[in-house]
């Protein structure tokens, strides 16, 4: 019991990681490459976002995290993305 309770653990901390990634990845292109209406960007953003989203379907379906989990990564991810674009469009 105690190397599934493991496995979730570590399966969250990953998906977690590979989310801020992802927001670290979004905030160096905004703060030195391109604006957010830049096709570029919008296409880095939706392939990294597809990307976890398919990485959290598979911990999902193997068990490893529930969904309510899934969707709590995608959320904070996505306000912590909403506040580093409003953050940029303000400036």
């Amino acid at each position: 019991m105690e190397t599934v309770t493991d496995s979730r653990e570590q399966a969250y901390a990953v998906l977690k990681a590979d989310a801020e990634k992802i927001r670290q990845l979004i905030e160096v292109q905004m703060d030195n490459l391109t604006m957010p209406q830049c096709p570029l960007y919008e296409e880095v953003l939706d392939t990294q976002m597809f990307g976890l989203s398919r990485e959290i379907d598979f911990a999902i379906r193997l068990n490893l995290i529930d969904e309510q989990a899934g969707k709590h990564i995608m959320n904070e991810l996505e306000r912590k993305l909403s506040a580093l674009h409003e953050r940029t469009v303000n400036q």
